[in-house]
């Protein structure tokens, strides 16, 4: 047995009060989102963790990178087919979350996750390095493969079928927005008294309200 009970820490570095909070909780994300990029700590502060209820019942969480986020939502991509891609396509409840230990700050956020349009997926797909476009081609995401060299000689394969070619974005690969219907925020405080403001979306308009650590 491994005792972790003396693993213990004072957040001490910030606070979420009422009057300094934005009635709408996308400024909160962007100006947090910000302070976490210029305080660093962080080497990739778009580092989210995505749960998503599985074929088999449980839930599964995984680490996916946040690529845009605007008033509608948090957009990722991903491969359709992969584990994740089928789960959403049963059921597209998910719930996303930052941590960015260096501004002691945590964002949970519960939405509805849906494709977005071919325009967007292929603009970002066209944006990613040669290498990562064939990445995408290449691997089926989640499948049973013998071993490595099953990825790697389909990759060599790829280089040389598109070397000096536009590569086409494959139909099983694209974005996620997620729609959110409750973002909350969590800022470590002294003595596990934490703040914890919670939105949550009422008639079309953000309700918020103060949680209890």
């Amino acid at each position: 047995m491994k005792d972790l009970s003396n693993y213990r820490k004072s957040y001490e570095k910030s606070e979420l009060i009422e009057g300094a909070i934005p009635d709408n909780p996308f400024e909160l994300f962007s100006t947090w989102f910000n302070e976490a990029e210029a305080i660093g700590g962080t080497e990739e502060v778009n580092a989210m963790t995505i749960a998503t209820i599985g074929q088999d019942g449980f839930p599964k969480s995984r680490i996916v990178l946040l690529k845009q986020f605007t008033s509608e939502g948090f957009i990722f991509f991903t491969n359709y087919e992969s584990e994740k891609g089928k789960s959403i396509a049963e059921n597209p409840n998910v719930c996303l979350s930052f941590f960015w230990p260096y501004a002691e700050r945590q964002v949970i956020i519960k939405g509805k996750a849906e494709k977005t349009s071919d325009q967007v997926s292929d603009e970002y797909f066209h944006s990613r390095p040669f290498g990562s476009q064939l990445g995408a081609v290449a691997s089926h995401q989640s499948e049973v493969i013998l071993n490595r060299e099953v990825l790697e000689n389909k990759i060599r394969t790829l280089e040389t079928e598109f070397s000096g070619k536009e590569i086409t974005r494959p139909s099983y690969w694209g974005g996620y927005l997620v729609k959110p219907h409750e973002i909350e925020f969590w800022q470590g405080r002294p003595n596990r008294l934490h703040d914890r403001i919670r939105f949550q979306l009422q008639d079309l308009a953000w309700k918020k309200d103060r949680l209890s650590s």
